[in-house]
């Protein structure tokens, strides 16, 4: 399992991005990814790396497609392979 953290930002437009963060989540939504939305980022859970880059690329497309005429995508990616992560184990070890 693979767990993300990605930040999708216009550059210039207005102060308040809720609107853009909606149109992220929609992609999310559609292709029915699991994910989480704190107030700094979106972290994604997804089987695999094309998955994620698939459904990346589209949520990037989105916030253009909205007007954004620059957009900055920051992707993490916590490829873990001797075992078995999702959203929230991390946290849970360490409780």
């Amino acid at each position: 399992m693979i767990i993300s953290q990605l930040s999708i930002a216009p550059v210039g437009k207005n102060v308040s991005l809720s609107r853009y963060v909606k149109k992220v989540i929609n992609v999310l939504k559609e292709n029915d990814i699991k994910f989480e939305t704190n107030d700094m980022a979106t972290v994604i859970e997804t089987k695999d790396i094309e998955t994620l880059f698939k459904v990346v690329g589209e949520a990037h497309k989105a916030v253009i497609e909205s007007g954004a005429q620059r957009v900055i995508t920051e992707l993490k990616i916590d490829d873990r392979r001797d075992k078995n992560v999702t959203i929230g184990s991390k946290v849970k070890s360490i409780q």
